[in-house]
């Protein structure tokens, strides 16, 4: 299992094999942590959604998409994926559309795609391949988003049932964002820690990013990307040892995506998007010095290193991901030469 952290600074030559190099310059010992509320709750959602029979519908003049999908209950995504109707979905009188059924639910403001999931005890992440949601993953109020059937979930084992109640990185980047309007911007990074974001605000990412990274931390590697060790389990970045309150440093620019405890295998989390589809995780922190939606520059320290979660000596976890698949950071960090 695997979290992540990363942080910049400059690789000296004579790094010896398997010890990351030391980070840039820490901030100096007066900054005091600053301690940060969880930037996603479980909010409540009522699970009223409408099942909609299969169906064909003819269009008539001065129909549109979303005027047909109200009145039919459908999504307007699912009807257009069913007709493979490229956007702008533009349709003509007298076309047959093929009506999709399903249980779908209505996105109501603020709304997470997290909280929507386990409102219906299914896993987000098959509400994500079912929708086939593309990155920023910002719901919109009055979007329908195609749930599970009821008979696939009735089949679930127990086991799956109370993991569709379980986080990982992937269900907070791409679930939780609260909804916004049809036509609402995202919100601007904010500088500092102080300002913390509305509860009903959606991140707006970076753009541009070069996708250049540096180093967190120095340390011993624990642990490399993949699959390893006497059980076989796989590793979705590397893990750097370290002593406890060793200052976790941003491995490139980018903004706060999240910073809590959520999930608890990685204990302290924080996500740094970066714009482009890139973003790094940073797991097993303690004394989060940063907050939801605050820009971040290369080398910023924004955590310290810590034995939360569920390992058992400080370290620091780091992922970096691109489009929602973890990538080895070693083809993306400096040489350790």
């Amino acid at each position: 299992m695997a979290s992540a952290l990363l942080l910049s600074a400059c690789i000296p030559a004579s790094a010896p094999p398997g010890v990351a190099p030391p980070p840039s310059p820490s901030p100096p010992a007066s900054v005091q942590p600053t301690a940060q509320e969880p930037v996603w709750r479980a909010q409540s959602v009522f699970a009223n959604a409408d099942t909609v029979q299969a169906t064909r519908y003819t269009v008539q003049p001065g129909d549109t998409l979303s005027g047909i999908a109200r009145q039919t209950g459908a999504g307007v995504d699912a009807i257009a994926r069913a007709n493979a109707l490229p956007p702008p979905y533009l349709i003509r009188p007298g076309q047959t559309l093929d009506i999709p059924g399903g249980r779908y639910h209505e996105v109501r403001r603020g709304e997470t795609g997290i909280a929507i999931a386990r409102a219906y005890g299914v896993d987000w992440s098959r509400v994500v391949t079912l929708n086939q949601l593309d990155e920023p993953y910002i719901l919109r109020v009055g979007q329908r988003i195609r749930l599970p059937s009821e008979a696939e979930v009735s089949s679930m084992t127990r086991e799956q049932r109370a993991a569709a109640f379980d986080l990982d990185i992937d269900d907070i980047v791409t679930g939780g964002e609260p909804a916004l309007a049809e036509n609402e911007a995202t919100t601007p990074p904010v500088r500092t820690a102080e300002r913390v974001l509305p509860p009903d605000a959606a991140v707006r990412s970076p753009a541009n990013f070069a996708g250049r990274f540096g180093w967190p931390m120095t340390g011993p590697i624990l642990s490399r990307f993949g699959v390893g060790g006497t059980e076989g389990l796989r590793n979705n970045g590397i893990d750097i040892a370290a002593a406890r309150g060793t200052p976790v440093l941003a491995s490139a620019e980018g903004v706060v995506l999240y910073a809590g405890d959520e999930i608890q295998v990685h204990g302290g989390l924080v996500l740094l998007s970066h714009g482009d589809g890139w973003i790094t995780a940073y797991a097993h922190l303690e004394d989060l010095q940063v907050a939801r939606g605050q820009r971040i520059e290369r080398g910023q320290m924004i955590a310290r290193a810590s034995d939360t979660g569920q390992v058992d000596r400080p370290q620091l976890h780091f992922e970096i991901r691109r489009n929602r698949q973890p990538v080895d950071p070693a083809l993306h960090l400096p040489d350790l030469g």
